[in-house]
């Protein structure tokens, strides 16, 4: 229900409508900053950035008994996780919710299944196989951290010493949300503070919703989510939140290209250079990258014009090595 209320789909879900499925979405990004944009340039086509979310089901029969081998495999491949916790009575046997506990034992399942992974790769390297530099005393290292019960979020390892296990999937570091699914009455209520002790401890956003009624928000006309979700006391649709919260928490950013064919937001990595920037509209640009004309969206929006904003002195020509930053607006000039 969760999944269908941030895609706006109606998958069947879970282990008995879906089949054991996994189900797939993707939707945009809600940026007021490219709709300005495109209010501005009037284009044939307006492109937002994406995010994919991946549905993965449980095992039938599996309820209560830990995280089985093929879910723990599909949430390796994930750039991040979002836990879904109850946070209404149980309708079966009215057990009262406990979401830090549930949070606490997912988190030590994926220690586990983190442990598991080094105590496997370690017995190979005994054994005589192979490694990389130093690989044997950093997983060690990896190992006692987890021993510790402490998720590998908080070891405080290089970046070139993580990209080493790159390859090991290792859940414990992956970045996390956390999602309180709460009853429709408490659709609006902040999040208990023990839950966001318990998050923020962890740095894992967190957030509330009320599935059904997210789910019954995302089913109806843009134009018209708004305004349900303030009836209903929200701010705003939890499906804008949580995209936002997921772009944010992979260290996400946009920069836009524009004009009269398209208005578009690109999706990079905090601290992308500009020839890599480049390079996600097109791998010529990057290969034979000679400049990059920028300019800050608001001054833009503010001026008008391209040519407003180089008469203002605010276009600069920058180089490769330039840090594109959130909101940048740019041409890429590039020969092969």
């Amino acid at each position: 229900t969760v999944f269908n209320a941030l895609t706006g789909l109606s998958a069947e879900t879970g282990p008995a409508g879906g089949r054991g499925k996994t189900n797939l979405g993707v939707v945009k990004v809600p940026d007021p900053r490219v709709d300005a944009l495109s209010a501005l340039f009037r284009p044939k086509r307006t492109t937002y950035a994406e995010v994919r979310f991946s549905d993965v089901p449980g095992t039938p029969g599996s309820t209560g008994r830990g995280l089985d081998a093929a879910t723990l495999t599909a949430m390796r491949d994930m750039d991040a996780l979002a836990q879904v916790v109850r946070g209404f009575a149980d309708p079966g046997t009215g057990e009262a919710p406990r979401p830090t506990g549930e949070l606490a034992d997912f988190e030590a399942e994926m220690i586990l299944a983190d442990a598991e992974v080094v105590e496997r790769r370690l017995a190979r390297l005994r054994k005589g196989e192979r490694g990389f530099p130093r690989e044997a005393e950093l997983l060690e290292r990896i190992g006692a951290h987890l021993e510790s019960e402490r998720a590998l979020r908080s070891l405080d390892l290089s970046e070139g010493e993580w990209a080493s296990f790159s390859g090991f999937g290792f859940l414990s570091r992956k970045p996390t949300m956390v999602v309180i699914n709460v009853a429709e009455s408490e659709a609006g209520v902040p999040l208990a503070g023990d839950v966001v002790a318990f998050a923020r401890e962890r740095a894992m956003p967190a957030l509330a919703l009320s599935a059904p009624v997210e789910a019954e928000i995302a089913q109806l006309p843009p134009g018209e989510r708004a305004s349900f979700a303030s009836e209903m006391g929200l701010r705003e649709p939890a499906q804008d939140r949580f995209i936002r919260e997921a772009y944010a928490l992979l260290d996400l950013i946009s920069f836009f290209t524009v004009g009269p064919d398209e208005v578009r937001a690109w999706t990079i990595r905090r601290g992308t250079p500009a020839q890599g920037a480049g390079g996600k509209i097109h791998s010529d640009i990057e290969r034979g990258f000679i400049r990059a004309e920028v300019m800050e969206h608001e001054e833009l929006l503010r001026l008008g014009t391209e040519a407003k904003v180089r008469e203002a002195g605010k276009l600069r020509l920058e180089g490769k090595e330039y840090v594109v930053k959130d909101g940048d607006v740019a041409h890429f000039r590039f020969n092969v």
